[in-house]
């Protein structure tokens, strides 16, 4: 401790009072160690059960019992394992070892405010550094005031009271990682949620670092589908890219994501689920979905419920894409959904209003969109040189009532590479996914699309726009000529056409074969009812009659006029053979 004069005075802590010739070396030893004469009070602690706790102004010495055993825990775990047994190791270890006189930082808490503690005598504290207090709850400093400080908790606030201790830790908040996470569903701190014990991790990531320079970025240039014909055809994903997928609330956006989890079956492609404020149950049912398909062996839960503090669903987000970030350093590419965003900017609401932070726009405070842009820059197709890896993130957002101007939309639309907007008058209409052809757009996603989708799709988004245009128009008039008619029974053929039933993702060939028979009018007078049907009959033709045709396409992703002139060929014998109506 320090007077008013910033002179240091040290006080001493025990259960029973030292003896003369205890105090006495206590003294000596602050002499030696601070170099002047430092005045030495003792005070009566009942909670020290053995030992001495010296308190010099900002420093602390713990030669209590619990203070020996931490440091020996510590001390054990800067040991490196030996290469065959590691008993001897622990053996010398343990002679060798003695208690270091080191001065050791530990603050009191002052207060608890729902999942705020407010922390004094931690000096030197960082911001983001993880906090313990002696509860074992652990905290992040998220707040430095003149002698204070505030820090968000990450477990039950009962835990924590005023007066209790808490210590520094030096090491920023991390996310454990590795291989061993891949088909395990875990919380934001990487603690097992799913019941089938521990994980063995290959190291720890900070969940807050730096995004890649622009040096270490090479443009988008390979695509990442999504096995959905309305997405990968007229709005494409590529790999480092990021997409946004937005609309109100059960329009479809999970399903999206889940799809497009489920294409990368077969890829080389790990896919990272984080699920911020999402009902247990409705995990629990995902992750069910996942494993039936066989999509859980390379794909990672984090999950931070409903029912999770508040600090834990802010942080999840950056732990997921440490995670990820582990993975593309290694020359691997990664596929990671934020599900969702608007509840993580309304979780980190709640913490910024407790920490009494002045409030913006909407109650959020003004750096809600550096709290976005720092997570979603850290996606990147990186280049040669750092290992070739990607990271292609899709965030979520939910809006009310269809409102994209709405200012957590509007931030987040102002960060990505393009958005898929999901309508819902066309959800319950029945297309689905109930894409807006309009207001959907992807910015990048054409450079890395395949030349053989790029070459199908043609005019594609153009027709659906004239369909639109026209279906409007016709709303003011039933006197229609046979042009009109013929063109508004076309566009509702390709709107049914791009009606996809979930967990059906499509091949590259499919989609293809698809949009090659449509837009060149094949499918005029199937009924549209019998779409459905006549599609995957006109696919099973094609695999059974073409099969090289098919793996052309899907491997070297190109369409040749050849290939081209062949598919319209099957497409008229299908027809002609009684495919027409779907029968």
């Amino acid at each position: 401790m320090r007077n008013d004069r910033g002179r240091i005075t040290a006080e001493l802590r025990s259960a029973q009072e030292p003896t003369k010739e205890q105090l006495q070396r206590f003294t000596e030893f602050l002499a030696r160690t601070y170099r002047r004469k430092v005045p030495l009070r003792w005070e009566q602690d009942p909670s020290i059960q053995t030992g001495f706790r010296l308190h010099v102004g900002s420093d602390i010495y713990d030669w209590t019992r619990e203070g020996r055993l931490r440091q020996f825990k510590d001390y054990l775990r800067q040991l490196e394992a030996g290469e065959n047994d590691i008993l001897p190791l622990i053996r010398q270890a343990v002679e060798n070892w003695s208690p270091a006189v080191i001065p050791e930082e530990i603050g009191r808490v002052l207060s608890v405010d729902g999942e705020i503690a407010v922390v004094n005598g931690l000096e030197h504290a960082q911001y983001g550094e993880v906090l313990l207090f002696s509860s074992g709850v652990k905290g992040m400093v998220q707040d430095l005031r003149r002698g204070a400080l505030s820090c968000i908790l990450f477990g039950a606030d009962q835990e924590v009271s005023a007066g209790s201790m808490v210590r520094r830790t030096h090491k920023t908040a991390g996310m454990p990682v590795g291989d061993a996470y891949l088909g395990r569903v875990v919380d934001a701190l990487g603690v097992p949620m799913d019941g089938k014990g521990g994980i063995q991790n290959e190291g720890y990531r900070p969940i807050e670092s730096p995004a890649p320079g622009i040096l270490d970025r090479q443009p988008v240039n390979e695509p990442m589908e999504t096995g959905l014909l309305a997405i990968d055809t007229m709005f494409p994903i590529g790999r480092g890219q990021r997409e946004l997928i937005i609309g109100d609330r059960q329009t479809g956006k999970t399903a999206i994501a889940l799809d497009t989890i489920l294409n990368q079956k077969g890829k080389n492609v790990i896919c990272i689920y984080v699920a911020i404020g999402q009902k247990t149950s409705s995990v629990a049912q995902l992750a069910a979905d996942l494993t039936r398909r066989g999509a859980m062996e390379y794909t990672t839960i984090i999950s931070a419920s409903a029912g999770a503090s508040a600090a834990l669903q802010y942080i999840a987000p950056y732990a997921g894409c440490a995670l990820g970030e582990h993975f593309m350093y290694q020359g691997r590419d990664v596929l990671i959904v934020y599900d969702d965003l608007s509840k993580h900017a309304v979780a980190y609401r709640a913490l910024s209003l407790l920490l009494e932070r002045s409030p913006g726009r909407e109650a959020y405070p003004g750096d809600v969109f550096y709290l976005h842009s720092r997570l979603l820059e850290r996606s990147a197709h990186l280049s040669d040189e750092r290992g070739g890896g990607s990271m292609t993130a899709l965030p979520i957002v939910e809006t009310q009532a269809g409102d994209v101007s709405a200012y957590i939309p509007t931030n987040i639309i102002s960060i990505t590479d393009g958005q898929i907007f999901l309508e819902r008058d066309l959800f319950f209409s029945g297309q689905r996914p109930a894409v807006n052809v309009g207001l959907s757009v992807s910015r990048v996603g054409g450079d890395a699309q395949t030349k053989a989708v790029k070459s199908a799709a043609g005019t594609l988004r153009l027709e659906l726009a004239q369909y639109r245009e026209m279906e409007v128009f016709t709303q003011f008039s039933s006197d229609l000529d046979e042009a009109t008619r013929a063109q508004l029974t076309y566009g509702q053929g390709l709107m049914r056409l791009l009606r996809q039933p979930q967990y059906s993702p499509l091949a590259q060939h499919r989609q293809v074969i698809l949009l090659v028979t449509a837009l060149n009018h094949l499918m005029q007078n199937v009924p549209l009812d019998k779409i459905g049907p006549w599609r995957e009959q006109l696919l099973d033709y094609f695999e059974e009659e073409a099969p090289d045709l098919c793996r052309r396409i899907d491997q070297s992703g190109l369409l040749p006029a050849d290939d081209r002139e062949e598919i319209l060929e099957l497409a008229r014998a299908f027809i002609a053979g009684g495919g027409k109506d779907g029968g």
